[in-house]
C-alpha cells in the first residue's frame, strides 16, 4: 500500500456527527470526551506515514471538514461545502477544527468560518487552500485515485520522509525543521533506493519497489 484515498457512502462525504448522541455520550462521562472526538483516530490518521487522499463530494461539514484537513490532500467536486457550524449548536469543533483549519487557510479566514458558523464551496475552499484541485461532479474520487498512482509510482521511502518532514513543520520552529528535513534529505541520500540508480542513469522512469 503506498496511498490512501478517504471517501464517502453514496455521494456524500461527511455530514459531521451524529447530534443526537451527544445525549448518550453525557451519560458516559469517563467515556464521553473521548468517544465525542473519535478517540484516537485523528492523531492516528495524522501520523500516519502514507499519503492519505480525501476525495470529497457534497457535504463536509463538521467532523467531514475536520477528516478532510487531517488528510495531507484534499480533491473536492465542484458542488461539494465545508463548513464547521458547531457554534449554531452551542458546540465548538473537537477533532483537530479549531486548529487545522487556522494552518489551513490563515488567521482571518479561519476565524470567520468558526465563529460564524457560515459554509464554503469547493472553489473558495480551493482558493483559500483548504483544497488540492477542484473537478466536476462525480469525479473526485477519479481524480483522486489518479494522484494516488502517481504517487505511487515513485520512492515509497522519498514520499515517506517528504511527508514526515512537512508535518514537522505544523510543530517546530523554521530551524529546527530545517534540520529534520535534512536529517531526513540524509536517511534518503545515503540509503539504498531499488530502482532509482539504474532508472536515472538509464534516463528511463525508475521502478521503485519496497513498503
Amino acid at each position: 500500500m503506498r496511498a490512501v484515498i478517504i471517501t464517502g457512502a453514496e455521494g456524500v462525504f461527511c455530514a459531521g456527527a451524529d447530534i443526537t448522541a451527544f445525549d448518550a455520550l453525557r451519560a458516559e462521562p469517563l467515556l464521553g470526551d473521548r468517544a465525542a472526538a473519535g478517540g484516537h483516530f485523528w492523531s492516528e490518521l495524522e501520523r500516519f506515514p502514507k499519503p492519505v487522499i480525501a476525495a470529497v463530494e457534497k457535504l463536509a461539514l463538521g467532523g467531514g471538514t475536520e477528516l478532510a484537513l487531517a488528510c495531507d490532500i484534499a480533491i473536492a467536486g465542484e458542488s461539494a461545502n465545508f463548513g464547521v457550524p458547531e457554534v449554531k449548536l452551542g458546540a465548538i469543533p473537537g477533532a483537530g477544527g479549531t486548529q487545522r483549519l487556522i494552518h489551513a487557510i490563515g488567521k482571518s479566514k479561519a476565524m470567520a468560518l468558526l465563529l460564524t458558523g457560515d459554509f464554503i464551496d469547493a472553489r473558495k475552499a480551493c482558493d483559500a487552500g483548504m483544497v488540492a484541485e477542484v473537478t466536476a461532479d462525480g469525479q473526485a474520487l477519479p481524480t483522486a485515485l489518479a494522484m494516488a498512482n502517481r504517487i505511487a509510482a515513485n520512492s515509497p521511502l522519498a514520499v515517506a520522509l517528504a511527508k514526515d518532514a512537512a508535518l514537522a513543520s505544523f510543530e517546530t520552529p523554521l530551524a529546527q525543521g530545517l534540520e529534520h528535513e535534512k536529517r531526513n534529505f540524509r536517511r534518503f541520500a545515503f540509503g539504498r533506493q531499488p530502482g532509482r540508480a539504474s532508472g536515472i542513469l538509464g534516463k528511463r522512469t525508475p521502478n521503485f519497489t519496497g513498503q
